[in-house]
């Protein structure tokens, strides 16, 4: 009797093996070649199998370029949505990310980029790079800059200095450095 309860055993492990086997190759076959980030072949077509949607499908796409935000090649900064877009002469957004306000915010209205820096030490101690200033408002020289260790600190409403550095991250600054050069219009929204 031994013999047989070995033999059903190893019969029933050679099945679960093959079972398993089969499974694996279906799945190799009908999966692309290779995929990039957003789950398409590299073909451009999107794989043809039966996953839930990419997380991508289910997050709201940045906001439009505000419509009273003028026209021509200029960078956008919206108060209010704490955002920031780089647009084209035709009008289009090249670039959109979120920044992080200082304590002491621009008015509504239009300014031009007047001086940059490659690197500094910023009005709140911190090494910052690719300065844009494009305003001045209280007496404080309001600009563009990233951290250089990457922080994007959030002064506090009743913060004791008044600072003007808009944070972005160090590629968004980067972006921000190699669009607006001096005398590029910055139109700041509420």
């Amino acid at each position: 009797m031994p013999a047989k309860s070995s033999t059903i055993v190893t019969a029933l492990t050679a099945a679960a093996l093959v079972a398993v086997g089969v499974l694996g190759y279906q799945a190799s076959a009908s999966a692309p070649d290779r995929l990039t980030a957003r789950g398409e072949s590299h073909h451009g077509k999107r794989a043809a199998h039966h996953s839930p949607p990419a997380k991508k499908d289910r997050t709201p796409r940045p906001a439009a370029v505000p419509a009273a935000s003028g026209t021509g090649k200029r960078v956008v900064y919206a108060l209010g949505a704490k955002r920031v877009w780089l647009v084209d002469a035709q009008g289009k957004a090249l670039r959109t990310y979120q920044v992080t306000p200082s304590t002491v915010s621009p008015a509504a209205g239009t300014y031009q980029v007047t001086q940059r820096s490659v690197s500094l030490t910023g009005s709140d101690g911190l090494a910052i790079e690719h300065v844009v200033l494009f305003a001045k408002t209280e007496g404080v020289v309001i600009g563009f800059s990233a951290a250089v260790d990457g922080s994007t600190p959030k002064p506090g409403p009743g913060a004791a200095k008044k600072t003007g550095g808009v944070r972005e991250s160090r590629a968004d600054g980067k972006a921000m450095w190699d669009f607006a050069l001096v005398g590029t219009k910055v139109v700041v929204v509420a």
